[in-house]
């Protein structure tokens, strides 16, 4: 995990209350402004192939590095 500070919750205007009534930002960690576990499932349940690789939407390529294809790993 890597540390954003208030990076991501400053976008969202997540807050809290100090002990002295002040509001402050929340400091996150790397992707916890988005669920990942539910989007890797999304991801998993429309895009699985019968041979248990997961062929990526066009949009993801460019995060990608350009791949296209998930496979497992040989066992």
């Amino acid at each position: 995990m890597s540390w954003f500070r208030d990076f991501q919750s400053r976008r969202a205007n997540v807050r809290y209350r100090t002990s002295n009534g002040t509001t402050a930002l929340v400091h996150t960690v790397n992707g916890s402004a988005l669920a990942w576990p539910r989007m890797w499932a999304a991801l998993v349940e429309t895009y699985r192939q019968a041979d248990g690789s997961v062929v990526l939407p066009d949009v993801l390529a460019p995060y990608m590095g350009g791949e296209r294809t998930i496979r497992p790993k040989a066992s």
